[in-house]
C-alpha cells in the first residue's frame, strides 16, 4: 500500500465505527452467541458453515484497530498506527506502534504514548485521531487521518463538521513533520506518497443498495499542500488500496467489484484493467517485479496478480483482510485486521 458532517457508519466487517461506507443499522433482538475461531465467518452462521483460516496465516494480537502498516527498512521495523478509540468518543486517542518481524512487539506505542490531555502540552503538540491509510516517503511518516465528526460543543446533539487531513511524522524523531487538510473530503482510506511528496489519496464514499459514484474519489495533494479531484465515479466502485507500479502509475483496487485499475501518473488515464480472484478489495501491494497481491476486506482472502495478469489465492478466510504491507526484511506480507485487533503474516518464501 504503497493514501461536512459525518454520520455514524460500520466497518465493511460489520463490528466497529468506520466513516466511510454504509449507514450503521441498529442490530435485531437475537440469541446470545460466541464469535468462530479465525476464518470466516466471524460470527456463527444459521446453517453452520464456517470455513477456517489459511493454515499459512499467522495471526498476533493486541494491535487495536489497525488499518494499515508501513515498513520501515531503516529500523527494519513494521509500522502499525492504531486508531484507537473512535474519535466521536475521544478525540486525539490514536498511536503508532513498531511490530518486529515475528509480530511481537517492539514498541507498543512509539507515536502516542501520552495520553489525551497530555498530548496538548508538548512541544510540538501532538494530534492523532483516527489514521487509516499510512506510507513512508523521505523519511517522513503520512497518515490519513481526519478531524472533526464529534459533538458540537455549542449543541452536543449535533457533530462537527469531519474533514480529512493528511498528517506527517518524522521518521528519525517521531515528532510532527506538518499536515495537509483536504477540505472537500470528509476523510480518506488509503494513500501513496511519491518521491517529491506528492499524495495519492482514496475517498472509498458510499456503496451499497443506494451508491453515489460521484462520492467514489481519488484526491491528489501536491508537495504544497494544494489538494484536488484526480478521479472520480467509474471506472472507480468505492476505490480504497492505492499504490504506483514500477512505471510509477498509480494502481487502485475496489471494494465495490474485483477490479485493479491501472492509470497513468500524468493525465489519470486508464492504461488496464485485471481482475483479482476475489471482490471487495482493500490491499495492495506491487512487487520490484511487477507482482501483485490484493487483500480482500470482504471476503478474507489473498490474491497474486503476476504480470501476465494471472489471479490466483494464496491465503483465504482472513477476517476484515484490511490495508497490507510488504515486509522486506522477512520477505512477507503483513495484513491488519481492522476490528479484529490483530496482524496476520503471510510468508511469500
Amino acid at each position: 500500500m504503497k493514501s461536512v458532517s459525518i454520520v455514524s457508519l460500520v466497518l465493511l466487517a460489520g463490528v466497529a465505527a468506520n466513516p466511510a461506507l454504509a449507514q450503521q443499522q441498529a442490530p435485531a433482538p437475537g440469541p446470545y452467541f460466541v464469535g468462530n475461531p479465525l476464518g470466516l465467518p466471524v460470527n456463527p452462521a444459521a446453517d453452520g458453515a464456517f470455513a477456517p483460516m489459511s493454515s499459512n496465516v499467522k495471526v498476533f494480537g493486541a494491535i487495536y484497530a489497525t488499518e494499515s502498516c508501513s515498513y520501515d527498512a531503516e529500523r527494519d521495523l513494521i509500522v502499525a498506527p492504531a486508531r484507537g478509540v473512535s474519535q466521536a468518543v475521544q478525540e486525539n486517542n490514536a498511536f503508532v506502534a513498531l511490530i518486529n518481524h515475528d509480530g511481537s512487539v517492539n514498541t507498543a506505542r512509539w507515536i502516542g504514548v501520552q495520553n489525551p490531555p497530555q498530548r496538548a502540552t508538548l512541544q510540538p503538540p501532538l494530534v492523532l485521531n483516527e489514521p487509516f491509510g499510512s506510507d513512508i516517503e523521505g523519511g517522513v511518516l503520512y497518515l490519513a487521518d481526519r478531524d472533526g465528526g464529534t459533538a458540537d460543543p455549542a449543541d452536543p446533539s449535533k457533530t462537527t463538521p469531519s474533514k480529512a487531513v493528511i498528517r506527517k511524522f518524522s521518521m528519525k524523531t517521531g515528532e510532527p513533520a506538518g499536515e495537509a487538510v483536504i477540505e472537500g473530503s470528509p476523510w480518506i482510506n488509503d494513500i501513496e506518497v511519491a518521491l517529491d511528496g506528492t499524495i495519492y489519496a482514496s475517498n472509498t464514499g458510499v456503496g451499497g443498495k443506494e451508491p453515489q459514484p460521484d462520492s467514489w474519489q481519488i484526491w491528489k495533494v501536491t508537495p504544497d499542500g494544494v489538494a484536488s479531484v484526480w478521479l472520480q465515479g467509474a471506472p472507480l466502485n468505492q476505490p480504497n488500496g492505492i499504490a504506483f507500479d514500477g512505471d510509477g502509475n498509480v494502481v487502485v483496487v475496489n471494494i465495490g467489484n474485483d477490479e485493479v485499475l491501472t492509470f497513468a501518473a500524468a493525465d489519470a488515464k486508464l492504461l488496464k484493467t485485471e481482475k483479482a480472484a476475489q471482490a471487495g478489495n482493500d490491499g495492495i501491494v506491487i512487487l520490484p517485479d511487477g507482482t501483485k497481491y490484493i487483500s480482500s476486506v470482504m471476503n478474507g482472502g489473498i490474491t497474486r496478480l503476476t504480470p501476465d495478469g494471472a489471479a490466483s489465492l494464496i491465503a483465504e478466510n482472513i477476517p476484515s483482510a484490511a490495508s497490507m504491507c510488504y515486509d522486506a526484511g522477512a520477505d512477507q506480507l503483513v495484513v491488519p485486521m481492522n476490528a479484529n485487533n490483530g496482524l496476520a503474516f503471510v510468508s511469500l518464501k
